[in-house]
């Protein structure tokens, strides 16, 4: 399994399609057993859920992200984490754990980004 986590400096972006990199952990018999960092390649709609579904990711976190990109994360059978404001490590631990919620937290509107709770 590879979990992702949209990141800037080490901790869960704020927003997925604006966070500089990916955090990939590679994970085997529920442990972490390598973790990459791949950059960003651009915000564009529609392309980052393809680029991370052709890195084989099958759960995406961050802080918050655009209902479009949720629409296609889901047709992808990636499973969406949100809402989320610890390390991108952490995050990927409690996941593992069981102890990572999704709050729901989508961005709906870009124009009102200080509004519903996401960082742009």
């Amino acid at each position: 399994m590879k979990i992702a986590v949209a990141s800037d400096n080490g901790m869960v972006a704020g927003h997925f399609g604006h966070c500089e990199n990916f955090n990939v952990f590679h994970v085997e018999s529920e442990q972490v057993v390598k973790h990459e960092v791949v950059p960003n390649p651009g915000h564009k709609p529609g392309f980052l859920p393809n680029f991370l579904h052709d890195l084989g990711v099958e759960v995406i976190i961050a802080g918050g992200m655009g209902g479009g990109a949720v629409q296609i994360f889901n047709e992808k059978g990636i499973e969406v984490v949100v809402g989320v404001r610890n390390s991108a490590k952490e995050a990927a631990e409690l996941y593992l754990k069981g102890q990572l919620e999704s709050t729901g937290s989508i961005c709906h509107e870009h124009q009102h980004a200080h509004e519903d709770g996401c960082n742009h």
